[in-house]
């Protein structure tokens, strides 16, 4: 199966305080919970993190490569660009934001599936079920030489851009590829969504404490 890069190495600027990537669900980290989907749906993971990041602490005991990358401190490009100089040479790579919380093992897996195949994609992109472009993203090999050019806050879009003929969405359930999670008032209406999701699921007449 091929690498994939989970990129945690933001500054949850949005969330007032709290680190987006340690809000527990069920009683697991953000980020330890989209490592566990990644290793999950076969993948070789590597988690892009800025250096002595307390966040490592949530990867102990898992399976995972971490890159610590002071360039990180100049913004997305910078992060992309040394995050993928240092995966493992394959001929395709895989990068996915930590807070995407409803993307999980199957649909991670729906993706590489996808760009298991030979068919002149390059690029392959999980979307939502309407066809907006999310993640995961998974690039054929030939891109990498284009993200050493990022730097800054540009982010993978300029990467991607000129390989929209040659890019495939992959359309998952609902919103899961796109819905993050970046502001204490997206956790609060995310929570209680799930609530009712959780309780909607549950035997009628059951009650659980």
């Amino acid at each position: 199966m091929f690498p994939l890069l989970i990129l945690a190495a933001g500054a949850s600027s949005r969330m007032r305080g709290d680190d987006k990537l340690a809000m527990t669900i069920d009683g697991v980290s953000l980020l330890r919970r989209q490592v566990i989907a990644g290793i999950a749906a076969g993948a070789r993971v590597h988690v892009v993190l800025r250096p002595d990041d307390p966040r490592a602490a949530l990867l102990d005991g898992l399976d995972v490569a971490r890159f610590e990358i002071a360039a990180s401190a100049e913004g997305m490009g910078a992060t992309l660009r040394e995050g993928v100089a240092r995966l493992p040479r394959a001929r395709r790579f895989g990068l996915m934001p930590a807070d995407l919380p409803d993307l999980d093992a199957s649909a991670i897996a729906r993706v590489f599936d996808a760009a298991a195949r030979e068919d002149g994609t390059l690029v392959w992109r999980g979307a939502s079920a309407v066809g907006r472009p999310g993640h995961p993203v998974v690039c054929d090999a030939a891109l990498r030489p284009r993200f050493m050019t990022l730097s800054g806050a540009s982010g993978g879009r300029a990467v991607l851009a000129p390989y929209g003929p040659r890019t495939r969405l992959v359309r998952l359930p609902g919103v899961i590829a796109t819905h993050d999670l970046d502001t204490p008032e997206s956790w609060a209406e995310w929570r209680m969504e799930k609530g009712r999701r959780d309780m909607a699921l549950r035997p009628h007449g059951i009650k659980t404490n």
